[in-house]
């Protein structure tokens, strides 16, 4: 269903951002997320020179390399668009996240490598929800492929990370009782600090 109708308005801004996830040949993942940040309206920016309408105040691009361990084997970043010339030191940081995990701990990953001062707000925020577009890639793409081949699915012997974290994934809800039965009702481990949601 659609939103509810507005009340009267004017269209100021867009900030647009998609993840798309790849199966390379040489059996590795890329994970791309895009970011772009547009107005409406043309404005003088803080240099004095105009800004049309349109016009991408940011566009951000990142590409993460992953092996089967999501683990980042390579990063590449793109900034077409900044505000500043100076943002563009933002992209040599990104760097320090080669060999970090997408998984438990990622946002924390994230934040110690490249919080504050060390890296760009914006390509922070782009890596953020790479993790969960790696997952979304990877793992339905690994149970067709088993599906296809005849074999059964991998055994779960501990309860999936997302359990509990989520309104869908209550364990004593009824999508845990179709997808994970035997860890309805189970009370979960409680979430560790050092590992915040991915």
């Amino acid at each position: 269903m659609p939103l509810p109708e507005p009340a009267p308005r004017r269209h100021l801004h867009t900030r647009a951002v998609s993840y798309r996830g790849f199966l390379r040949e040489d059996g590795l993942w890329d994970i791309e997320g895009e970011l772009s940040d547009t107005k409406t309206y043309g404005f003088q920016r803080s240099d004095g020179t105009d800004m049309p309408p349109g016009r991408p105040i940011h566009h951000m691009s990142i590409r993460v390399t992953v092996d089967e361990s999501m683990t980042i084997r390579a990063i590449a970043v793109a900034m077409d668009h900044t505000p500043f010339g100076e943002c563009l030191q933002g992209e040599d940081p990104m760097q320090r996240m080669v060999g970090a995990r997408l998984g438990p701990g990622w946002r924390q990953s994230i934040e110690k490598a490249l919080g504050g001062l060390r890296g760009c707000t914006h390509l922070r925020e782009l890596l953020f929800n790479m993790a969960t577009a790696a997952y979304q890639t990877i793992f339905p793409w690994r149970e067709r492929e088993r599906r296809l081949a005849g074999q059964a699915s991998e055994a779960v012997t501990e309860p999936p990370y997302h359990l509990g974290r989520c309104i869908a994934w209550d364990p004593n809800g009824a999508v845990t009782a179709r997808y994970y039965p035997q860890f309805f009702g189970r009370p979960l481990k409680p979430l560790r600090p050092k590992d915040p949601p991915a």
